[in-house]
C-alpha cells in the first residue's frame, strides 16, 4: 500500500485532508508526521510544511504541494531536490473569477463606502460610475487571469492585461514585457494580481507602481503575499494614491493577530478564499500522482521549477 504523508501546521486541515483521503483514495494509507510510518513515505503532501519536515523523510520521491501554487513550501528550508507537482482544481478558475468580480464591483459601486456610512448613521448618496469608465487592469494572463479579464470585459469594464508574453484575448487590450508594463498601468482604477511569485514579479505592488494608477485607485491582490510591499501600501493609502484595497494572500498565514493590515484604513482582509481546490479534489490528485509514481508513469501537473508554476 501507498504510503502518503501529510505535513502542515495546520491542525485543521490536516484532519480535513484525512477524512477527504478515506473517501477518495482508501488504497493509500495517509499518515501524519508523526506516525512511525511516516519514515515510509514516498509523497508528502504539504501546505506549509514545518521547518525540517521534509528533511526528517528519509524514502521520500514526491513533494506534492495541495495547492495550485508551491511558493508555500519554501516554510522548510529542507525542502529536497525532488520532483514537486501542484493541485489544479477545474471549479478553481470559477471560485477565482467570481471572487474578483465582487472585488471590483465593491470598489466601483462604492459599496465599501456606504458599508462605512452604515456604522456612522450616514444617509448618502454618490454619484454612479458606468462599468465601461473604470479601468480595470489584470497581472498575469494564464488560465485564471485570461477568464478574469474576458469575464470583467463581459461585465461592461475597460480591461487591460499584464503578461511576460504576448498574449490576444478579445476585448481586453493585452499589454507583455518590462517595455509595455508602464503603459499598461497608466491611469487603471483597479488593479488585479494574479502573477506568481518569482524572483521577477516580488514586490511588485510597490510606490512605482500604484503612483501610476489613476488618483484613487484600488488594489486587488489574489497572487501571493510577498507581492506586495506594506510600507508601499500604507503610504499609497494615506497619501490618497489609493483608495483602497482587497488581499487575500499574505506573506505569513494566518496573518498575525497583530499584524498592522487588520487595521489598515482602507483594506479589507479575506482569509485566503478567492478560490481553493475541494479537499476531494485534492485527494484524488494526490493520489493520481502517488500511483503514478509507483507504476513509473508520468506525473500529472509536474511544476517547471524555473517558472515556478
Amino acid at each position: 500500500m501507498n504510503t502518503i504523508v501529510l505535513l502542515s501546521s495546520d491542525t485543521v486541515l490536516l484532519a480535513q485532508l484525512q477524512a477527504a483521503f478515506a473517501r477518495q483514495a482508501a488504497d493509500m494509507h495517509v499518515v501524519l508526521a508523526n506516525a512511525p510510518e511516516a519514515a515510509h513515505a514516498q509523497v508528502a503532501a504539504c501546505w506549509f510544511p514545518p521547518s525540517g519536515s521534509l528533511k526528517a523523510l528519509p524514502q521520500l520521491k514526491l513533494v506534492h504541494s495541495v495547492a495550485a501554487g508551491i511558493d508555500h513550501l519554501q516554510s522548510d528550508p529542507s525542502l529536497p531536490d525532488l520532483p514537486i507537482c501542484r493541485v489544479v482544481d477545474p471549479a478553481h478558475r470559477q471560485g477565482m473569477t467570481e471572487y474578483v468580480r465582487w472585488a471590483v464591483l465593491n470598489f466601483h459601486r462604492g459599496f465599501e463606502r456606504v458599508l462605512q456610512q452604515q456604522r456612522e448613521r450616514l444617509w448618502q448618496r454618490h454619484p454612479q460610475r458606468s462599468a465601461a469608465d473604470f479601468k480595470v487592469g489584470v497581472m498575469g494572463l494564464g488560465s485564471l487571469g485570461a477568464a478574469i479579464a474576458q469575464d470583467l470585459s463581459g461585465a461592461g469594464y475597460s480591461v487591460r492585461g499584464w503578461a511576460r508574453s504576448p498574449k490576444e484575448l478579445t476585448y481586453v487590450a493585452c499589454h507583455h514585457g518590462n517595455e509595455q508594463f508602464n503603459d499598461f498601468l497608466i491611469g487603471l482604477d483597479a488593479l488585479v494580481n494574479l502573477l506568481p511569485l518569482t524572483p521577477a514579479t516580488q514586490g511588485i505592488l510597490c510606490r512605482s507602481t500604484f503612483q501610476r494608477l489613476a488618483k484613487d485607485a484600488v488594489v486587488i491582490n489574489c497572487g501571493r503575499g510577498q507581492h506586495v510591499q506594506v510600507d508601499d501600501l500604507q503610504q499609497a493609502l494615506n497619501s490618497g494614491q489609493l483608495r483602497g484595497a482587497v488581499l487575500d494572500v499574505f506573506e505569513r498565514e494566518p496573518l498575525p493577530v497583530d499584524d498592522r493590515l487588520w487595521n489598515m484604513p482602507g483594506v479589507i482582509i479575506t482569509p485566503h478564499m478567492a478560490s481553493a481546490a475541494s479537499h476531494d479534489c485534492i485527494a484524488q490528485q494526490v493520489a493520481l500522482n502517488a500511483r503514478c509514481l509507483a507504476n513509473g508513469e508520468p506525473l500529472q501537473n509536474l511544476v517547471n521549477i524555473d517558472l515556478g508554476y
